[in-house]
């Protein structure tokens, strides 16, 4: 039976994050929560998104089709309920829906704010990722599942001797290689995707995940529960973040409490703030309120989307978002709020035009052997366009 990801409200709650992708397709512990769903119910998965990005995520129908909202992480429980739905059959966690088993006719007419007849009530408690910040707070729980997911009757690859490996629940994957560095699984467990590197005279605690293809640097200090996704190369200090994939932090520099989009790059030395001077509760840009929201955090630090970039000793203040595609460098902190397609700092922003970063994009990818295509420039220029009203400079 198909998987479809719907995307609810959280989609907006979400942004800027959610503005180049659909909800399910984030990734929280070490897989995206539409991987982590595929791979319970062992089965292939679409979405169903904003029309905008359809270019990029297309839908897929069959004749029985599972309809699973985007934003919540599978667990025993959630997987025993939707087993037992029968065509028709809606699974609720109170007002929100959590999933729905629909035939082909009514597949195509599914809206996740229309009314079903057939309603079922989930009564745990759920883990579901509705703003920016629940990706790193909750990343802990998803880290320590999807490892026992991924490791599960598996044997880890050997890893050098050098190492000095503190606790058991240390897994390698086969190509994986570590020297002479310290690895201790004592508080959660250390995840070395295949392919992937840490350099020597490194530091890491678990809970700590590091994707395919990615490479720590020599003396880097990893705290958990933080996730490196594939093809990242970091280095510096690193404490309970999340970075996707294809992005780096490469030098010296602190990270902590944050999450950091696909295809980011940070300067040299720079640094984000997650604890402010008078210790009170952070705020964050809400593109919903068109304003800050309370986060109910005393720890939060940066959130910054696809695509976005920063010079060389950058500051980014307690709770700074960064949007889609910014470029942010200079003197002094940059605004708590950077919005998307902006180029500049704390002395003035002005528009980054589509045409330049365009040409941006296609030399960052031609590093890796990529071609920006004609659907995704379009699919960002999509974005410049709706992005438009919160550039207000």
């Amino acid at each position: 039976m198909p998987l479809i990801l719907f995307d609810d409200n959280a989609h907006f709650s979400l942004r800027p994050l959610t503005f180049t992708r659909p909800v399910a397709s984030l990734r929280i512990g070490i897989l995206t929560i539409a991987e982590k769903w595929a791979r319970h119910l062992k089965t292939t998965y679409s979405y169903h998104t904003q029309p905008y990005l359809h270019g990029m995520f297309a839908i897929e129908i069959a004749a029985d089709n599972i309809f699973i909202n985007g934003s919540v992480c599978p667990d025993e429980y959630l997987l025993e309920s939707i087993d037992k739905l029968q065509t028709g059959d809606s699974l609720y966690y109170r007002d929100m829906l959590i999933a729905v088993r629909l035939g082909e006719s009514d597949a195509l007419r599914f809206n996740p704010g229309q009314k079903f007849d057939r309603v079922h009530q989930h009564e745990r408690a759920l883990i579901s990722v509705r703003h920016p910040e629940d990706i790193f707070r909750k990343n802990d729980i998803e880290l320590r599942r999807d490892f026992q997911l991924i490791t599960k009757g598996r044997s880890s690859a050997t890893i050098s001797s050098t190492n000095t490996i503190i606790g058991e629940d240390l897994f390698a994957e086969e190509g994986a290689v570590a020297e002479c560095s310290n690895l201790n699984t004592k508080n959660g467990p250390i995840y070395i995707g295949q392919n992937s590197e840490v350099w020597e005279g490194v530091n890491i605690r678990g809970a700590f995940a590091l994707c395919n293809n990615s490479q720590v640097k020599m003396g880097a200090k990893i705290y958990g529960a933080t996730t490196i996704g594939p093809y990242c190369r970091v280095g510096g200090e690193i404490n309970n973040s999340v970075l996707w994939g294809n992005s780096s932090k490469g030098h010296e520099g602190y990270l902590g409490n944050s999450v950091v989009g696909e295809w980011c790059n940070f300067g040299a030395d720079t640094n984000n703030s997650n604890l402010k001077n008078n210790y009170s509760e952070v705020k964050l840009w809400d593109y919903l309120l068109d304003g800050y929201r309370k986060t109910g955090l005393q720890f939060c630090g940066l959130i910054m989307a696809d695509h976005a970039k920063c010079g060389i000793n950058t500051m980014f203040n307690t709770g700074t978002v960064v949007g889609v595609s910014a470029n942010v460098f200079g003197g002094g902190y940059p605004d708590n709020f950077v919005p998307d397609f902006s180029w500049g700092g704390s002395s003035g922003l002005e528009v980054y035009r589509p045409d330049k970063m365009f040409e941006t994009i296609e030399r960052v990818y031609a590093r890796r052997d990529r071609k920006l295509d004609e659907t995704e420039k379009q699919l960002l220029q999509d974005i410049f366009n709706l992005t438009q009203p919160y550039r207000k400079f």
